[in-house]
């Protein structure tokens, strides 16, 4: 994948990235699409990180299709498939981690110790690998996007991160991988996300401007569908992640919460 990389530079051709983790839906489709448009070559990486999993989540489980990710990704220009076995990209004895000191902390990453370190590192390296001009991140996993985001600033990295709205299903879920675990009854549960973030954007479009009051609107509809595994439902700034205490447009909605087994997450932009 490398010395395939540095030909292409060598010939100036733009390379645009998209790295995944498999079981493909359109919102990883919508990327390539993206990638197609801003770049000569696209290069698609399926590799499902072992450094960003805690214990006892679901890396033992999680949906493993190569043969059905290849079909999906057929209908695009897809000139490579990088499938790296966690043995190259970890090699033996491997000890060189990379964090985003702040970013790292709040939301998902207070939840899921570790989690972003993983990210950081496993980015690094494939943009070290593939050496790409363009990456392409949905905005579904928002901090993972501003982690990234941080780490090609701070590292001097070059390369040009391309954010891409969440794709959802006419129902307004999001699109994701886990949805695959969901029941029939879980999948309904699990409307409530996306409902209790409307519900919010509503109100603040009415004039409510109360970050407290904001939330609790959105809890009601949380609690109203029985869902009570709540990880968080916070409002943030959309660039460093703090808190806000008076809701202005362009702030972060965020929530995360377990539907059965499952842990979801959503976010909108107000």
């Amino acid at each position: 994948m490398n010395e395939y990389s540095k030909e292409l530079k060598q010939g100036n051709h733009k390379i645009a990235f998209v790295p995944t983790m498999g079981a493909l839906h359109d919102g990883h489709l919508s990327l390539v699409s993206r990638a197609n448009e801003v770049a000569e070559h696209t290069v698609v990486s399926i590799f499902v990180n072992p450094t960003q999993f805690g214990q006892n989540e679901d890396f033992g489980k999680y949906t493993r299709d190569l043969e059905g990710d290849m079909d999906k990704l057929s209908p695009y220009r897809v000139d490579t498939i990088f499938t790296p076995e966690a043995k190259d990209i970890y090699p033996e004895n491997f000890q060189t981690y990379l964090e985003v000191a702040e970013l790292q902390k709040v939301l998902c990453g207070k939840s899921r110790p570790g989690h972003f370190r993983g990210v950081a590192t496993v980015v690094l390296k494939l943009f070290n690998i593939v050496q790409p001009d363009f990456a392409i991140f949905g905005q579904k996993d928002f901090q993972q996007l501003k982690v990234i985001e941080r780490l090609v600033k701070d590292l001097h990295l070059g390369v040009e991160i391309i954010p891409m709205p969440i794709v959802r299903e006419k129902d307004g879920l999001a699109l994701s991988s886990r949805n695959a675990y969901l029941s029939d009854e879980e999948r309904l549960k699990a409307l409530s996300l996306s409902k209790a973030l409307s519900s919010i954007k509503a109100s603040f479009q009415g004039g409510c401007k109360d970050t407290g009051k904001l939330l609790e609107e959105g809890l009601a509809v949380l609690k109203n569908s029985d869902v009570n595994d709540i990880d968080y439902l916070e409002i943030r700034d959309s660039e460093n992640l703090e808190l806000i205490k008076t809701t202005q447009s362009g702030n972060l909605v965020a929530v995360a919460a377990r539907i059965g087994n499952t842990r979801l997450i959503d976010n909108i932009i107000l």
